[in-house]
């Protein structure tokens, strides 16, 4: 299969600026998603600043950003500032909070205001389906389901996502995310079951240049990389 046979929609993951803004003008990637562990990593410290400056430069792609408080009332007043920055702005809200306390109350009020949700973290097919009915279906949305995490576990994530594909199918402006990829094969595993979108790193959406690659070829690049390696290293016997 061919990279433009995909009907997955790839977002591009990551809080690098520089980094984000290369994903956003590569046009296999139709969205892109970040959030507060990705900012930590890559040094972001005014979270405003910082999501202003990107939502300036991207404004016809979607966007998701997470809101960072542990209290409900604060997440609501988080979201609704973050929503208000640019229509292209999904508020991504985590489906609990640290104290196991589920945020379904909170997702449908904003989803009634019309704020489009990425609800994150999700892990199994009770928790979207739980998303899911308290999500407006006149609002866009999307649900990210940790595949990658899932797989972590020793689990195959594909009965999982296959079935959380046909749950969201009640709301038709829901879209589930293949969230936390390992691998390139993952694109077209969340393709073949139906997920509408994935997130994907940089490193992993370069990968797409190897799709159908000769497998010779690449045995002989890798040899000729371990064999640079060695030369560089000065290693002797």
């Amino acid at each position: 299969m061919s990279t433009d046979q995909l009907k997955v929609k790839i977002f591009a993951d990551g809080a690098d600026r520089a980094g984000m803004l290369e994903m956003y003008k590569n046009p296999i990637v139709k969205g892109l998603t970040t959030n507060p562990t990705l900012m930590r990593k890559a040094g972001v410290s005014n979270y405003e600043h910082f999501a202003r400056d990107i939502l300036s430069v991207i404004t016809d792609k979607p966007i998701s950003l997470e809101v960072f408080s542990d209290e409900f009332d604060e997440m609501e007043r988080q979201a609704l500032k973050i929503a208000s920055w640019g229509t292209n702005v999904y508020v991504k809200i985590p489906v609990m909070n640290t104290k196991t306390e589920p945020s379904y109350s909170l997702i449908r009020r904003l989803s009634e205001k019309g704020v489009k949700l990425n609800i994150t973290a999700l892990m199994t097919v009770a928790q979207v389906r739980d998303v899911v009915a308290h999500l407006n279906k006149k609002v866009a949305s999307c649900v990210s389901v940790f595949a990658g995490r899932i797989a972590d576990t020793g689990r195959d994530p594909r009965p999982i996502m296959a079935e959380s594909v046909k749950v969201a199918a009640a709301n038709p402006l829901s879209e589930i995310i293949w969230a936390s990829p390992r691998e390139l094969l993952n694109i077209f595993e969340a393709d073949a079951v139906g997920c509408q979108i994935i997130t994907a790193t940089n490193d992993i959406i370069k990968k797409l240049s190897l799709v159908n690659y000769d497998l010779q070829k690449y045995s002989l690049d890798t040899v000729k990389m371990f064999h640079s390696d060695a030369l560089q290293a000065g290693y002797v016997v």
